[in-house]
C-alpha cells in the first residue's frame, strides 16, 4: 500500500484585522489592510510660518531669484503665496513684467509649497514646468498662489496662479511636477 500524501493549502482569504493596519491570513502571514492605507499626513513642524519660509528662501535660492525680492505672504501644507514688487529690473516696455520673472516666481512658489507640505526643508527639483501667459502683467506687484495638487513619496504635482496687484487680475497660470531626491 502506498502512503497517501495530503497537502493542505490554506485559503488565500484573509481574516479579521490583526491590528496596526494589517490583516492576518489563516496561516499567520499578515498583509496590508487596504482600508488602513491612507496618504501620509505632512509632519507638523515650525516650518509653516512665513518668517521661517523667508529664511529658507534667502539661504537656499540663487542670487538672481533673490533679485526679484520675493516675500513669503503665506505657507501651509496646502500651498504657498509669494509676492514680488514690479521694479524697473523686471519690467519691459510699457511696464509689463517679463515672462522670465513670472516663470521664476511660479517655480519658486511651487517649490516652497512642496516644502510647506513636507513641513521641513528638503530639496526638490522641478522636472516639468508649463506656463500659460493670459494677460500683460502690470501693476504694483505680482502675487503667486501655489498649491499642491498631489504629493507622493517622490513626486509632487503643483499649480500656481499669478495675479497683478492691486486689481487681482490673473496674468498667468503654471503647473509643475517636482521631484524629491
Amino acid at each position: 500500500m502506498r502512503p497517501v500524501l495530503a497537502l493542505i493549502v490554506p485559503s488565500p482569504v484573509f481574516s479579521a484585522p490583526a491590528g496596526n493596519g494589517r490583516i492576518a491570513a489563516p496561516w499567520g502571514v499578515t498583509a496590508p489592510d487596504a482600508n488602513a492605507m491612507v496618504a501620509p499626513k505632512p509632519p507638523e513642524t515650525v516650518m509653516r510660518d512665513p518668517a521661517t519660509a523667508q529664511t529658507i528662501l534667502k539661504e537656499n535660492f540663487a542670487p538672481w531669484v533673490q533679485g526679484l525680492q520675493p516675500t513669503v505672504a503665506e505657507i501651509s501644507p496646502e500651498g504657498c503665496t509669494l509676492d514680488i514688487p514690479v521694479t524697473p529690473d523686471i519690467a519691459r516696455v510699457g511696464g509689463i513684467v517679463c515672462g522670465q520673472a513670472l516663470v521664476t516666481l511660479a517655480d519658486t512658489a511651487m517649490v516652497l509649497a512642496c516644502i510647506g507640505h513636507m513641513g521641513e526643508f528638503q530639496p526638490v527639483a522641478t522636472t516639468n514646468l508649463e506656463t500659460r501667459f493670459l494677460a500683460a502683467a502690470r501693476g504694483e506687484r505680482i502675487r503667486c498662489q501655489a498649491r499642491i495638487l498631489k504629493a507622493g513619496r517622490a513626486l509632487f504635482f503643483a499649480e500656481a496662479t499669478l495675479m497683478a496687484e492691486p486689481d487681482r487680475r490673473t496674468v498667468a497660470l503654471a503647473s509643475a511636477t517636482l521631484f524629491r531626491p
